[in-house]
């Protein structure tokens, strides 16, 4: 906007000065002319009254040196008994230097009035003047060229001087302008940008035009209701959590008075983890202050120990429902930038889903590869497959059945594009759902290790191809004998 205005008033500047300045340039030129011949004009007329009364030679170059100069100046006299159109003859008087040609003198002599004609170095001015015998004499006054343009030059380049000066003050007070609005429309869009980041203290000062004051004003405005807003959520999320702690309280004193085993102790595992999760959002709820900065080098976890750790809590469910599952890839360390609770709820959400939607009986695996630049996370199932998976992404849509929030999938999705991935939902080898969670790593390289399960994109790979690649080991991973399933588990 402030280069814009410092354009238009350039250039609005410049057609004003060219429009005014040109035609007074030109009017200038024009009245230096005429001063030059009104000079000689005067210089011609005082001549005249002298030849009015005599004609005498001494005399006359006494009156044109008194006049003017004997080099500027010249009198013609026809001689006695000429006609008035008559060129020169003999008896002819001319004082001063003659620069106009007979024929002008004869024709100024014939019409009987004032006429200039162009000489070398400038022009003269032809004069006549009648005589007392009712003859015609002719004033020649020489006006050089210096003469016609003295002081043009000058007053051009004040033009030019005054044009310079007017364009460079009219930039000067568009820029002044421009800054004037561009100041407060940057501040607007940085604050815009400090709100999108999560800084809720942001605010624009409220300056500039009338326009961008409104619009400052509006869009503190609408920080405080954000403000506001997030506080509500907070609060009623942190209450509707504090809720949780009695049903949690029963389900603990219950799993106290399941006895010893297997099942009793992770059902006993799977309340203390809940209730830490409840404890987690309502501290987190009750923290005012959103988490913004981004995770540091040394963050992220291990996530094939994740895998295992939470494909061990699932296996106790799926042997009770006769399930048969499968991890693969999950043998060696694989860092991720991802927090471990973020990396756990997300594995949590979909598992969850695969025993939510899916019969008794059908099969899961979790696949874990390992790449340069990404970690690829499959979870599928060998169940009817989704119809919609757009619909499935959708935050808040569910699938309409009990239990169905519609947030699992989109906590993944938050998860995956924290680190500049992406979540997609397919076909699965099994037959069934596939949910791939792609996992940027930042630039950050993982070694390629011989005889890894999982795959491995290597530089100049493109994503499309290391997904192919992922595809065609899953299927050979599902391919495999029964054995291997067991020694996963």
């Amino acid at each position: 906007m402030r280069w814009a205005l410092v354009k238009v008033s350039l250039a609005v500047t410049a057609m004003v000065v060219v429009a005014f300045a040109v035609p007074l340039g030109l009017v200038i030129r024009e009245m230096a002319r005429d001063r030059a011949f009104s000079n000689a004009e005067r210089e011609a007329a005082a001549v005249a009254p002298a030849l009015s009364i005599t004609t005498d030679r001494e005399q006359l170059e006494r009156v044109v040196a008194s006049a003017g100069s004997d080099a500027g100046m010249a009198v013609h006299i026809p001689a006695p008994g000429a006609g008035s159109g008559a060129g020169r003859t003999g008896g002819a008087t001319d004082i001063g230097r003659q620069r106009a040609s007979d024929a002008d003198i004869a024709a100024v002599r014939t019409m009987g009035r004032a006429s200039t004609t162009e000489v070398g170095g400038g022009s003269t001015l032809l004069q006549p003047v009648a005589l007392s015998s009712g003859q015609i004499a002719v004033v020649e006054v020489y006006v050089p060229e210096s003469e016609v343009t003295n002081g043009v030059g000058t007053a051009w380049a004040v033009l030019a001087a005054v044009g310079a000066a007017l364009i460079v003050g009219s930039v000067a007070v568009a820029d002044r302008l421009g800054v004037r609005m561009v100041h407060p429309a940057r501040r607007l869009v940085e604050g815009a940008h400090e709100l999108g980041e999560g800084k809720l203290g942001a605010r624009v000062p409220v300056a500039g035009p009338d326009e961008l004051r409104c619009a400052a004003v509006a869009f503190n405005s609408m920080a405080d209701q954000v403000v506001q807003l997030l506080a509500n959520e907070r609060e009623l999320a942190a209450d509707l959590s504090h809720r949780l702690r009695t049903p949690l309280t029963v389900l603990r004193l219950n799993a106290a008075s399941l006895g010893h085993g297997p099942a009793a102790e992770q059902t006993r595992a799977a309340v203390e983890q809940l209730e830490r999760e409840v404890d987690t959002i309502i501290r987190t709820a009750r923290d005012a202050k959103p988490q913004t900065a981004a995770a540091g080098p040394g963050a992220g976890c291990d996530a094939a120990e994740v895998v295992r750790e939470r494909m061990g809590f699932w296996s106790a469910l799926a042997e009770d429902e006769g399930r048969k599952w499968r991890v693969a890839g999950a043998d060696r360390p694989v860092r991720i930038p991802v927090a471990r609770t973020d990396l756990a709820a997300s594995l949590d959400a979909l598992l969850g889903n695969v025993f939510r939607h899916t019969a008794e009986g059908t099969a899961f695996a979790v696949d874990l590869h390992n790449g340069e630049d990404a970690v690829i996370v499959l979870v599928s199932d060998a169940g009817t497959g989704i119809a919609d998976p757009e619909a499935a992404m959708a935050r808040g849509r569910g699938s309409g059945t009990d239990g169905s929030t519609g947030l699992g999938l989109d906590i993944v999705r938050r998860m995956a594009e924290s680190t500049g991935g992406d979540v997609r939902i397919g076909s699965s080898v099994l037959g069934g759902t596939e949910v791939r969670i792609w996992i940027q790593l930042d630039g950050r390289t993982a070694p390629v290790r011989r005889g890894h399960r999982g795959t491995v994109r290597r530089r100049g790979q493109s994503r499309r191809q290391a997904q192919a690649q992922a595809q065609a080991q899953a299927q050979a991973s599902a391919s495999a004998p029964a054995a291997r399933a067991g020694r996963a588990r």
